[in-house]
């Protein structure tokens, strides 16, 4: 309990927030001044024990305590109370072992001085480990369809569908149908010679990798009505990821599958660690003026943006490390220099392609900001090896286009889009091997 007479002049605790993930869960302590602090970790039970130094456990702590969402992640509960006069402790316990890291953020953005925790189980399954097995996988049934089919009758080996066909509609479990006079010629893959068997050919599925911007504390812009960028995306992603994986030939990993925050430099990592072969970020843009509507697609660049208004939309993308909360420390800086400054030209050039196809998909759904693909120096972007765009949806500050980004039917309609314009891109590509 609080020795009573006892005035404190240290940061005051204005809000708790927790974002529980499979992968992490994050913890955000917001207050009017930096909050000095030391951790430690406790087992059997397991715990994450914080000091809070000249902080009071006083019932405005309490009750920001109690908003704290308990019911995902590796949190259990949360519990704080007056060590000594001038030390609050703040106790997580938690339902397995995790790894306990805590930094500080500067003032940002809507909010102040925040404490930012991150417990991360230590048994938590690597995704880029399961998805790596799931491309293993999807090899072996495109063999065994191959040998199936070259039983029967000898034919080209499975293509995707074409950008015309891929936008009908499609049954739950089927794949578009593709007239044949439509399809391009398909190059003949390298074959695999089997024991007494005639060549099969070695087929790999093309990787897709959807990036939903923002995420967790960073809920990227918010409409007049209070609409979420952050939610729009990744519902728009969610539908896209099932309509994409209705082709056997693609598979499809995102970013970000829940509520969390991922750094973008983290999102790049994750893209290269699966091998992609496509990476789209998906976003929800905002202006200061309500009227401004359309849809826009951007590439990077590295030598300047192509308008003042490309810049200043990389520029407020870029901040989503700032108000998300990055920690700095341990960072190899050879790695974040060679994907800033790594060059991209052939990466850049097939990127462009993939954004002028994305722009001819998207305009019957939605109108267009910009008829051209502009460009700008995008984080997210900066693969040295994936072809990367980024597409602004809609202007979610706009409020016609906030109900209907905010609305399922045309999520589906721009998820159907997006499809469309990464199997044109594909379609061009040879056949992995």
């Amino acid at each position: 309990m609080l020795a009573s007479g006892v005035a404190f002049a240290g940061p005051k605790v204005l809000a708790v927030r927790a974002w529980p993930g499979k992968a992490y869960t994050r913890i955000t302590i917001e207050s009017d001044a930096e909050l000095k602090f030391f951790v430690t970790t406790l087992a059997n039970p397991d715990r994450a024990v914080i000091d809070l130094s000249d902080v009071a456990a006083d019932a405005a702590f309490q009750q920001a305590l109690s908003t704290l969402r308990n019911d995902t992640g590796v949190l259990t509960r949360a519990r704080i109370g007056q060590f000594r006069p001038d030390l609050a402790r703040l106790v997580l316990e938690l339902n397995a072992r995790a790894e306990t890291a805590a930094f500080v953020l500067p003032p940002v953005g809507q909010y102040k001085h925040r404490l930012v925790i991150d417990l991360t189980p230590r048994d938590a399954d690597d995704p880029i480990a399961a998805f790596l097995a799931k491309i293993i996988e999807r090899e072996a049934q495109l063999e065994r369809a191959e040998e199936e089919a070259r039983g029967k009758t000898p034919i080209a080996p499975p293509a995707l569908a074409t950008p015309s066909a891929a936008n009908a509609p499609i049954a739950a479990g089927k794949t578009a149908p593709t007239p044949e006079a439509a399809k391009p010629p398909v190059a003949a893959p390298p074959s695999r010679v089997t024991s007494g068997k005639k060549p099969v050919p070695a087929v790999k599925p093309f990787v897709v990798v959807l990036d939903p911007g923002h995420g967790g504390e960073d809920p990227g812009a918010i409409g007049p009505a209070g609409t979420y960028e952050k939610d729009v995306v990744l519902a728009i992603a969610h539908k896209t990821r099932l309509l994409l994986e209705q082709d056997k030939r693609i598979v499809v990993f995102m970013t970000r599958e829940e509520d969390v925050f991922i750094p973008l430099a983290d999102r790049v990592k994750k893209a290269r660690g699966v091998n992609a072969d496509v990476f789209v970020s998906i976003h929800a843009d905002a202006f200061t003026r309500p009227d401004a509507a359309g849809s826009s697609v951007y590439a990077l660049s590295e030598r300047g943006a192509t308008s003042a208004a490309a810049r200043w939309i990389a520029d407020k993308e870029n901040q989503s490390d700032l108000i998300g909360g990055v920690r700095l420390a341990g960072r190899d800086p050879a790695l974040a220099k060679m994907i800033l400054e790594m060059s991209q030209s052939i990466t850049n050039a097939d990127s462009l392609k993939l954004a002028r196809g994305m722009i001819a998909e998207i305009q019957p759904v939605n109108q267009l900001h910009k008829k051209n693909v502009e460009q700008a120096g995008f984080a997210v972007l900066r693969s040295p090896d994936v072809p990367s765009i980024l597409i602004e949806t809609a202007f979610i500050s706009n409020p016609v286009e906030e109900k209907r980004l905010a609305s399922a039917s045309h999520q589906l309609k721009l998820a159907r889009a997006i499809r469309g314009g990464i199997r044109r891109f594909l379609l061009a590509q040879p056949v992995r091997s």
